[in-house]
């Protein structure tokens, strides 16, 4: 009985030797890179984030430890159910460990769905909002670059201590804009300011000549656009030609993209007020980055800041599985991980990722500059002020995370 009982544990033991002896010598990684590739959001993310999370292999150094790594991309159409599709298609049969990128809300929220119950990794970069990190949090993922509530607390607060006190809202009609809509609300009321109307619009919207009318006659300082990408840069564009900025009514880009800019054009876009997480111009580092990104990109284009958020995620995961010393296919594992270790990066610089998943770094509240003050092709902004981490993200107090009551 004795011996059996030995011959047991010894086959136990060897067992989880060997389990753990596998677990070390694993070290394959499948990174998908799910986004907007053709549509309005393939600028600011798209063909971008997959090249940014290819430098982020290759700067990773782990090639030459004998990591195998590969990446694949999709489309996932701004729709959720391609989304969730092609994300279940991944775990299930192409093995991927971790999807990245993935602008547009409602596509966001399906695909957080998934890789919780496939028990993958998710760094979101390209998708805003906050619930991500609150309502809709999971252990599995992790929400790089910026959120809504970020958006509302810099850009929004600053334009109603300014003076905007009156807004009416033009909000893309999906999860982003409700979203957007909702935290900038309870920033300008919470500042004295007062919502005096607003109005939907589909995704993708061509032609915004009747909400913009609605906007003008609301009478209200402040006209706030909730939407992204195309819709942004369609609804600026036709703003100045209904001459509304002209007419004493302001515009409040809650998120504008260097990508957007350069599609409006600096004669229009000059003197808005945004809010980003990166600019590719702040300093040394992130001028050499951005310059090999460029280079690299067909376009030319510099990095927005959801692809360098998809740089500096891949990056930090990665860091991640080489101090686990393998892959563990284990999404909550490496998760756990990802938080116990801070983050440094040269797009970012030094931060931490809470235990609700929000990854705190410093954003930066930068105006739109003149023509006449431009020296290059893509030089369009002016640094007005920063915001620390700490400040610019929803305080772990106020977070509706369930993580946090663990």
């Amino acid at each position: 009985m004795k011996k059996s009982i030995a011959s047991l544990l010894l086959g136990t033991a060897l067992a989880v030797t060997a389990a753990g002896a596998a677990f070390a010598q694993d070290k394959t990684v499948k990174i998908g890179a799910l986004s907007d590739q053709s549509g309005l959001y393939a600028d600011l993310g798209g063909p971008g984030s997959t090249l940014a999370a290819q430098m982020a292999v290759e700067d990773s150094g782990l090639a030459a430890k004998g990591w195998k790594i590969d990446i694949i991309s999709g489309d996932h159409q701004n729709k959720p159910d391609i989304g969730t599709a092609i994300a279940r298609q991944w775990f299930d049969v192409d093995k991927v460990d971790i999807i990245v990128d993935v602008p547009n809300s409602g596509v966001a929220l399906a695909v957080n769905n998934v890789v919780k119950e496939k028990n993958g990794v998710y760094i979101n970069s390209g998708a805003a909002t906050s619930d991500l990190t609150n309502a809709q949090c999971s252990p599995n993922t992790v929400h790089w670059t910026y959120d809504t509530y970020m958006l509302a607390h810099t850009t929004g607060q600053a334009l109603v201590k300014a003076g905007g006190d009156t807004w009416f809202f033009l909000t893309a009609d999906y999860a982003f804009g409700a979203a957007l809509e909702r935290d900038t609300t309870a920033v300008i009321t919470a500042n004295g300011g007062k919502v005096v109307g607003g109005v939907k619009h589909p995704l993708n919207t061509p032609d915004f000549s009747s909400f913009l009318l609605q906007a003008q006659a609301s009478k209200a300082k402040i006209i706030g656009l909730a939407n992204a990408g195309g819709d942004t840069t369609n609804t600026i564009k036709q703003a100045a030609e209904f001459g509304i900025v002209k007419g004493g009514q302001k515009l409040a880009a809650l998120l504008l993209f260097l990508t957007d800019v350069k599609a409006i054009g600096l004669e229009t876009a000059q003197g808005l007020n945004f809010t980003e997480t990166f600019y590719w111009d702040m300093n040394d580092q992130t001028r050499a980055f951005s310059k090999r990104f460029s280079e690299k990109m067909k376009s030319g284009a510099m990095p927005t800041m959801v692809q360098a958020g998809v740089y500096a995620g891949v990056r930090h995961y990665l860091k991640a599985l080489d101090a686990l010393g393998g892959n563990p296919h284990d999404g909550i594992k490496v998760v756990e991980k990802m938080k116990s270790m801070p983050t440094e990066d040269e797009l970012f610089g030094k931060g931490e990722i809470q235990p609700n998943g929000r990854t705190i770094h410093n954003a930066y509240l930068f105006e739109v500059k003149k023509p006449s003050e431009s020296k290059g092709p893509w030089d369009f902004y002016k640094l007005v002020g920063t915001v620390p981490g700490d400040q610019a993200f929803t305080p772990l107090s106020e977070s509706k995370c369930a993580l946090l009551k663990k």
